[in-house]
């Protein structure tokens, strides 16, 4: 029996991720073990980041919240704590959306904050 030499589907993985690597720098996109080596990375840094954005986000809204709490004279925990108290079911993203572009409205919010954890 002849030994089986891989042929045309070889050389299709190997365009498969030649493609995959367009843009990256150097022989990273050339040269096919390392082109593969980087595409795995890659990979691997798209993932983790699919997640890590989800976080990065959160802190985002957080940090903006804290800042506009803080020009109402209330923290962020107190102001959190105060709209769960007051019946207040909003989440970070949207407060966050508030915070940055209807100030009069997180005011508001604020304020009822403030007087249900004064009770």
């Amino acid at each position: 029996m002849p030994r089986v030499k891989g042929g045309s589907v070889t050389r299709q993985r190997r365009k498969k991720v030649i493609k995959l690597a367009k843009g990256y720098y150097g022989s990273k996109h050339i040269l096919f073990k390392v082109a593969n080596q980087q595409v795995m990375k890659s990979g691997n840094y798209a993932y983790r980041d699919r997640r890590n954005k989800k976080r990065d986000f959160r802190k985002l809204w957080i940090t903006r919240i804290n800042a506009a709490a803080r020009m109402n004279d209330i923290s962020y925990s107190r102001l959190m704590h105060g709209l769960k108290v007051a019946g207040i079911d909003i989440n970070r993203k949207m407060l966050a959306e508030i915070a940055v572009s209807d100030a009069a409205a997180f005011t508001a919010l604020a304020d009822q904050a403030k007087k249900a954890v004064a009770k």
